[in-house]
């Protein structure tokens, strides 16, 4: 499982000209299943990402987490991070989750988050809905994230 965490100054996610859900100042996730992924992965990758000390203290070094500075989270399940681009020009998902056991694992990510924050700080995407998904990254500063059982490559 893969996070990409995005300081942001805020973000949204737009589904045919409706605007679903937004956030201000905190992070913007996009998340990519593997299929070998398991809820274990999805609750570390959550406390991962709860404790990621990526906001500046009053010495202006990223040294404060999402919990400490009372950020919101915005979730958006992206399978394309799970791309593998190591031959040819066109990307393989075949390292993805299917779709039913993406979304459970994005649910539980989720769900692991709001435990920690608070349902009010986590807002989520459309689940395989094509989003329009707008990013206002704060640094800017992109941090991934992956679970004990991505590999690197």
């Amino acid at each position: 499982m893969k996070a990409w965490v995005q300081r942001v100054t805020r973000g949204s996610v737009t589904i045919g000209g409706k605007r679903v859900s937004e956030i201000g100042p905190g992070y913007v996730v996009l998340l990519g299943v593997r299929r070998d992924d398991t809820g274990e992965d999805a609750r570390y990758l959550a406390d991962r990402t709860i404790h990621l000390r990526i906001f500046p203290d009053s010495d202006g070094k990223m040294n404060l987490s999402i919990e400490e500075v009372a950020g919101e989270v915005l979730v958006v399940s992206q399978f394309t991070l799970q791309a593998d681009t190591r031959k040819g020009n066109r990307p393989s998902f075949i390292e993805a989750a299917d779709p039913v056991a993406a979304e459970a694992l994005y649910n539980e990510y989720t769900a692991a988050l709001r435990q920690a924050l608070g349902e009010e700080r986590v807002a989520t995407g459309v689940f395989r809905a094509d989003m329009a998904v707008e990013i206002l990254n704060d640094g800017p500063v992109s941090i991934e994230l992956k679970s004990r059982r991505e590999t690197a490559g």
